[in-house]
């Protein structure tokens, strides 16, 4: 079944942590990705936090650069 393969794909970012990801590449601050998402800047942070935790590295960069890599975000 592909559509197996297609959840797997898609199943490292929730759809609210690829726009919150999405925005940061476009270099949009913290507070201008919680007011286009329309939630607070700590909820921003935590989906920030929740990716670098999954990805195991220590920085916005670092997830970023983390993301591209595995094809997750494209820049």
């Amino acid at each position: 079944m592909s559509a197996g393969n297609d959840m797997r794909m898609k199943s490292l970012l929730t759809n609210r942590e690829r726009e919150v990801f999405e925005l940061l590449v476009q270099d949009k601050t913290t507070k201008e990705i919680a007011a286009q998402l329309f939630v607070s800047e700590k909820t921003v942070r935590n989906h920030i936090s929740n990716v670098m935790k999954k990805l195991n590295v220590k920085g916005r960069s670092q997830a970023v650069v983390e993301l591209v890599r595995l094809g997750e975000l494209n820049i």
